[in-house]
């Protein structure tokens, strides 16, 4: 269903249209889809959409797992030909076997379809090809095809589209579609089923250039075409992913054995066995049903002993609040594996629950020497930190990591929350603004840096950042709003 919605936001960058007329950027000439969505406008729209479900709380924010689809994503990204296209990829906790790529490179995978995955390379198959829907342009190509769409229809029906998939609600999407016009969207499903084929030969091309097994798409395949539930028996076809025939399964493993094999393709990573177990333990109702799940795998031969399971079960007791049982499994997956970050920062996280701070800390000071800015480990020590009021060491180690790199909204809302608390306010508001600029609201972050020149003792540095900011964002708001002038019909009588 999501993979409609890259259709459907046509209409909306539709609506967008005449923005892109009194902008700066030109088209490449020669490409006819540029003249309708440019590759700024695609990000507008994606970073909107994006929001919009960040919004619900829909997006998982698990610092382990958002690094885990952003690496192995990246992975596969660098072996694309797009110049210049950024993608982010990131969960959605949702059980359906679904993942969806959004105009600007925004890639979402469902946690269903991950726990669905057989190994790593089946998860690689579907990035690709969401991947791909990307780089060959589908969303442009799209609205180009069907210029002559209804706008308001299709908008109307991307919300609800959009509503009814973060809440799992049925109505919302019958509601939208009875308000649809069939011919229209009957034109964009033909249009997009070529692209669903376009995207699997890209995509298996990708994932054997990262080094992943190509005939992993084909067999994921196979996978969807035995899944069933209430929501896609419901919703008419062409709301559903392109269907598994025998022809796209026969033409995915024939285009896959065209790549030559190492034999090191279909194994899969320890974080992809981790970023399984965590999901497992985030989508159980209880922690005592999580750690009813992973004792049972503990019984079971194809999962007794996998670093997975061990390092499931031991979440699931910290979850459970059985600390000390998990401060003891933890240690006992350090010392075995001392190079898998997650299981240090585990043993930190089971050490302060038990109580025994100074241990805890220990771990983390430890483990952060071993690996120095390393993106989950530095936030949950951080955590840490503040939970024990020590807010400005915080703040330092926050900065230094996102100095460094590139922060997700939540964790620049986390360096805003540390200087708050350490009593750097005016540093305080100015990360609240870049949280806001990371939403798109210019406004909101133009009001934050205002705050933050007013605030007493500023030095000579602070002031510059903070000025130099807020005059990039006013000069963004004043063409913003001339542009919007300028697309807004003249009125004859006026004489304007």
């Amino acid at each position: 269903m999501f993979r409609r919605l890259v259709v459907l936001a046509c209409s909306l960058a539709l609506g967008l249209a005449p923005l892109l007329v009194a902008g700066n950027d030109l088209p490449d000439i020669g490409n006819p889809s540029d003249t309708v969505l440019s590759r700024d406008m695609e990000q507008q729209i994606g970073r909107s959409i994006y929001k919009s479900l960040r919004d619900t709380g829909k997006v998982v924010t698990d610092p382990e797992l958002q690094e885990y689809i952003q690496d192995i994503g990246q992975k596969i990204a660098a072996n694309a030909t797009d110049n210049g296209q950024r993608f982010r990829f990131f969960i959605v906790d949702d059980a359906a076997i679904n993942a969806f790529a959004l105009p600007g490179g925004y890639v979402g995978v469902h946690s269903g379809l991950l726990l669905a995955t057989a190994n790593e390379s089946e998860l690689a198959g579907v990035l690709a090809h969401e991947i791909s829907h990307v780089t060959q342009r589908h969303i442009s190509r799209a609205i180009h095809a069907n210029s002559r769409a209804s706008i308001l229809t299709m908008a109307a029906l991307l919300g609800a589209i959009l509503l009814g998939a973060a809440t799992g609600s049925g109505d919302a999407i019958q509601g939208a579609l009875a308000a649809a016009q069939g011919a229209a969207a009957q034109q964009q499903i033909n249009f997009t089923r070529s692209n669903e084929y376009e995207a699997d030969r890209v995509g298996i091309g990708l994932m054997a250039s990262a080094g992943f097994d190509p005939d992993a798409m084909a067999s994921f395949f196979n996978t969807l075409a035995r899944q069933s539930g209430p929501l896609a028996s419901a919703a008419p076809e062409f709301l559903r992913t392109h269907p598994v025939t025998v022809n796209r399964v026969a033409e995915a493993r024939e285009r896959a054995a065209q790549f030559p094999r190492t034999g090191e393709e279909a194994r899969s990573t320890t974080g992809y066995g981790l970023a399984r177990a965590r999901l497992r333990l985030l989508a159980s109702p209880t922690p005592e049903s999580a750690l009813a799940y992973f004792t049972s795998q503990q019984k079971d031969p194809a999962h007794a002993g996998t670093l997975g399971t061990e390092y499931g079960l031991a979440l699931a007791e910290l979850r459970a609040g059985q600390a000390k049982q998990a401060a003891e499994a933890f240690a006992g997956l350090v010392a075995g594996n001392p190079g898998v970050i997650p299981f240090h920062s585990g043993l930190a996280a089971a050490q302060m629950a038990s109580g025994d701070e100074q241990a805890a800390f220990a771990s983390y000071e430890h483990a952060v020497s071993l690996f120095p800015r390393n993106v989950p480990l530095t936030i949950h020590y951080a955590e840490a930190l503040m939970q024990r009021g020590r807010a400005k060491e915080a703040h330092k180690i926050l900065l230094d990591l996102l100095n460094i790199v590139p922060p997700t909204p939540e964790q620049v809302r986390l360096i805003a929350l540390a200087a708050s608390a350490a009593g750097d306010t005016a540093d305080a508001h100015y990360y609240m603004a870049e949280y806001h600029l990371m939403a798109g609201d210019l406004g909101l972050a133009a009001d934050e840096l205002r705050i933050a020149l007013g605030m007493p003792g500023l030095d000579s540095v602070q002031k510059a950042r903070f000025g130099s900011r807020l005059s990039e964002i006013q000069e963004v708001l004043t063409r913003l709003q001339a542009e919007k002038r300028m697309s807004q019909p003249r009125n004859p009588e006026s004489g304007s």
